[in-house]
């Protein structure tokens, strides 16, 4: 009885090993388009995700601010509008403009105040009268780069 038993394990014992070793090749060839799926396409596919995520994350987000075309001046105390320098102005319409405007829409000429002396002149005019400081409004830039040297390395800067 006892040598029965062990029969019957150690036949048992045989057939699970020779289906491991003696595998059945039709079932495991029915198999090979799943195993080429999970093998080959799947870690492609993975990569080129991770790859998406990374430079999604990591790529250069442009902070761009657009400068106001028109703004109104802020009062001061006493209720008069203070005006900054080097930004041109209109005293009538008690509105600063944007860098690089010379004319409004009522057709007058725009004011700007000069940055060094103070000295209040026409925004079409590039230098100062009294002190002599040559500077042109030039329009806010929209576009946008991400800081670097210049073309060449920063030896030509």
């Amino acid at each position: 009885m006892i040598i029965d038993t062990l029969e019957q394990w150690w036949n048992a014992l045989i057939d699970v090993t020779s289906k491991l070793v003696v595998p059945d090749w039709g079932a495991l060839v029915n198999l090979l388009p799943i195993f080429l799926v999970v093998g080959v396409v799947g870690p492609i596919v993975s990569l080129l995700v991770l790859a998406w995520f990374i430079y999604f994350v990591r790529k250069p987000r442009l902070k761009v601010a657009f400068a106001e075309h028109r703004r109104l001046a802020p009062l001061d105390e006493h209720g008069n509008p203070v005006y900054p320098s080097g930004e041109p102005y209109s005293p009538r319409e008690r509105a600063i403009y944007e860098p690089g405007a010379t004319r409004p829409a009522s057709g007058e000429d725009l004011v700007v105040a000069c940055p060094k002396c103070g000295l209040v002149r026409k925004a079409v005019d590039d230098t100062c009268g009294n002190c002599g400081l040559s500077f042109t409004l030039t329009p806010t830039t929209r576009s946008a780069r991400r800081a670097g040297p210049p073309p060449g390395g920063a030896a030509l800067a």
